[in-house]
């Protein structure tokens, strides 16, 4: 009883504005005193679970002015010490820090060496270190309504009808002979899969049911496993090296393929990992971009620099590169323009925006990401050719998959170019860009279910 009377004490004014406590009654300190047991009328005051909203409370209300030196005199003083020593800090200055309050710039390992060893950064799914080169491990999502695997699907509902419609109208009680599998090889090459996937498809098929009645399950199954097989080596987390600040992302396509919008979204993933991240609106040109980059650094914590409309994206590269490194970002991601009306006027201003951020640091940028929008089928790959040859693509993002019944066009990508696939998106949700596994995206595209 006296040990509950004390933490009615120290958490008093918790409730107070609710419901403020009493003075005890005469037969109530008679009871405390013979320390008998009779119920507490403060029992249905919940105590503070949390250390740290016991301590913001208590700083803040402090004490009650309902209780007298008469009514504490009423209690051990050993049990007073006792208790005492178990309260939390009410100095609010002790309380833990939350992620969002710590520097994780500190907790990269500092050149000089100086400090105890600081905790590896825990990176968001689709991301890597570039010292391990695998995945960092992640925090447990909140659950959804939906799955990744179930977006993805709905997203590619309208590749895979088409597709699996077309393959089942082919192979309805038909056996397996040249004249089907042409008619296949054609199908799949018209689904913008590409000519290598089409073949390695029905040269499996052939090898496996050749002069067999064959069901359109039974081609779609192999498609799937011959797809995994074209997308497993492309499919691979972005590593980013942060051994040195910043680490500079340098953002690449054609406009409208929604290079602003992936930005703020990777933004959204890194800052919510604790990382610290700068956006620079590199993209000059067009003033919606600039004030729509701004709009993605508000929204996700990120610093932003920009500069007015029509100036050298080049020299804002420079000063978004010295900021960063003065501020100790982690991340730099750099927008650019796309204008492949003027394929000269945009070869140059790349080719110097990456001259000058090599003078900057020997290796930056550190990883050039081209955004391909699915919509454009066939177009998407003279476009990474471009870019590839510009300012030398080393990673891909596939955007708008959602809205387009050409989506295979990513494993045509994938074939020609073996360049690493790190995210794909399906929406404009800030959660609707996710990793790219390549058992899901073919499963998806099959529709097959996982």
């Amino acid at each position: 009883m006296a040990l509950g009377f004390i933490k009615k004490v120290f958490t008093f004014g918790k409730d107070k504005a609710a419901d403020a406590p009493t003075r005890l009654t005469a037969e109530e300190k008679a009871a405390i005193g013979a320390e008998s047991e009779p119920k507490d009328r403060h029992e249905d005051l919940p105590l503070a679970e949390d250390p740290v909203i016991s301590a913001e409370v208590e700083t803040a209300a402090g004490p009650s002015d309902d209780f007298s030196e008469e009514d504490l005199s009423l209690v051990p003083l050993e049990l007073l010490q006792a208790e005492t020593k178990e309260e939390v800090p009410a100095d609010n200055d002790q309380q833990p820090q939350t992620m969002q309050d710590t520097d994780v710039s500190d907790s990269v390992t500092a050149a000089s060496g100086d400090g105890p060893e600081p905790a590896v950064p825990v990176l968001p799914k689709g991301f890597a270190t570039a010292e391990l080169g695998a995945a960092e491990p992640e925090a447990p999502a909140p659950s959804e309504k939906l799955s990744w695997f179930q977006r993805l699907k709905a997203g590619l509902f309208r590749t895979s009808s088409q597709l699996t419609g077309q393959i089942t109208a082919l192979f309805t009680k038909r056996k397996l002979d040249d004249e089907t599998l042409e008619e296949l090889e054609d199908l799949l090459i018209q689904a913008d899969l590409g000519v290598e996937t089409a073949l390695r498809v029905t040269d499996t098929l052939a090898s496996e049911r050749y002069g067999k009645d064959v069901t359109g399950e039974d081609v779609t199954r192999i498609m799937a496993t011959e797809i995994v097989k074209v997308l497993k080596p492309v499919a691979k987390p972005l590593a980013l090296d942060l051994s040195h600040k910043p680490h500079v992302i340098l953002v690449v396509g054609v406009n409208g393929t929604g290079k602003t919008t992936t930005i703020g979204k990777l933004a959204a993933k890194l800052s919510g990992s604790g990382l610290k991240v700068m956006l620079a609106a590199g993209d000059t040109f067009r003033a919606a971009a600039i004030e729509q980059l701004k709009i993605w650094a508000d929204r996700t914590g990120s610093t932003f620099i920009g500069t007015k409309l029509g100036a050298d994206a080049a020299g804002l590269a420079y000063e978004a590169f010295e900021k960063a490194k003065a501020e100790k970002s982690d991340v730099l991601i750099i927008d650019t323009a796309g204008r492949l009306q003027n394929k000269t006027e945009l070869m140059a201003e790349l080719e110097k925006i990456v001259r000058v951020l090599g003078k900057l640091h020997p290796d930056a940028p550190h990883t050039v990401l081209q955004t391909l929008d699915a919509t454009t089928g066939q177009n998407a790959l003279q476009q990474v050719e471009i870019f590839r040859n510009i300012a030398g693509v080393n990673g891909l993002i596939m955007t708008k998959l959602d809205g387009t019944a050409r989506g295979g066009i990513l494993v045509a990508i994938a074939a020609k170019h073996k360049l690493p696939v790190y995210f794909i998106g399906v929406g404009e949700g800030i959660d609707d860009l996710e990793p790219f596994e390549a058992e899901d995206f073919a499963s998806a595209i099959a529709g097959i279910a996982r």
